[in-house]
């Protein structure tokens, strides 16, 4: 296996609570042969952004903010106990823009076929990582749904501008890894997008959730009644997290803020319950610069994601 970095085994508190286990102590390292209910990977690329984008730093950010919590819920009454086998890394070219594409590729589908985890978590990184990420799992998957809470259609074509992370979703319907049909698009925000790109998602046959079906509509409805839909059609559920899909105000992190956006509780309940059904196998998180952060809030609401889809792994329908 190539291009990835081990990191070293999660530390530990100086002050340790002997009561509390932090979520970062469920992170491992991998080994070879070593299995778990969840691989970690991260893609630390940002060169494609759009705007300017420290995205980069954003794996090992989320990582330390699981320091931040316990792995215990009140809500439950369950501890989080299963091993998160964390791959590290994987290591970017500093100037490759093209190359780095195909990197995260060659190395995803590397770990994947390690079949080291039921379930993959993936830090990004920008949104272009989504493209290589969604086609390395779709070669173990005979047929992917994505359901990407955003912001943005992320539907750009390439000629104007090459790939970028507005582009992830548009490559992958040009290269006829996904459908359209299996695609669903929840967060999507006024006066963020062009015309163009709204009528080409039509065209593809997206399904889509704009903030007014958001504020209108239960998300948990939301949520089960598109999974119902994409579980006759396909093997596999992945979920794409942009954390712009956020208002400004709960993820001052993002490179492309903005007002108007899903509040922060929402986009967790969301996700805890897409999680809860076994079809959803991975999940990316993405648009997180840590350079202009506030006291990591950003990172922080990222790391609650990542215990949100565990949570709702252990409350399987």
């Amino acid at each position: 296996m190539t291009d990835i970095r081990h990191l070293r085994p999660a530390g530990k508190a100086i002050f340790k609570d002997r009561y509390t286990t932090k979520a970062k102590e469920l992170l491992t390292e991998w080994n070879s042969g070593k299995t778990a209910r969840y691989g970690m990977i991260g893609l630390p690329l940002s060169k494609p952004s759009i705007s300017h984008s420290g995205a980069a730093f954003a794996p090992n950010t989320i990582r330390e903010a699981l320091q931040s919590y316990s792995n215990y819920s009140g809500e439950k009454q369950i501890e989080l106990t299963d091993e998160i086998i964390d791959f590290g890394d994987l290591i970017m070219n500093p100037t490759d823009i093209i190359g780095n594409q195909q990197r995260i590729y060659e190395g995803l589908s590397d770990i994947f076929q390690t079949a080291a985890a039921e379930n993959w978590l993936l830090l990004g990184g920008d949104h272009s990582v989504s493209y290589s990420a969604i086609k390395a799992f779709q070669e173990t998957h005979t047929n992917v749904g994505i359901i990407q809470f955003d912001a943005h259609h992320d539907l750009r074509n390439t000629k104007d501008g090459g790939p970028t992370n507005g582009t992830p979703f548009r490559r992958l319907l040009d290269d006829q890894i996904v459908s359209g049909e299996n695609i669903v698009q929840i967060g999507i925000r006024d006066f963020t997008n062009a015309k163009a790109y709204h009528d080409y998602a039509m065209e593809q046959g997206i399904t889509i959730y704009t903030m007014e079906d958001v504020r209108e509509q239960a998300i948990s409805t939301i949520v089960r009644n598109e999974i119902d839909k994409l579980s006759n059609r396909v093997d596999a559920v992945y979920l794409s997290v942009d954390m712009d899909v956020l208002d400004q105000a709960f993820a001052p992190g993002c490179p492309a803020i903005g007002p108007g956006g899903m509040n922060s509780t929402t986009l967790l309940h969301a996700i805890n319950k897409a999680a809860q059904y076994d079809i959803v196998k991975a999940m990316d998180i993405v648009e997180i610069d840590p350079t202009i952060d506030f006291r990591n809030m950003t990172s922080r609401v990222a790391a609650y994601v990542l215990l949100e889809y565990m949570k709702g792994k252990n409350s399987l329908i």
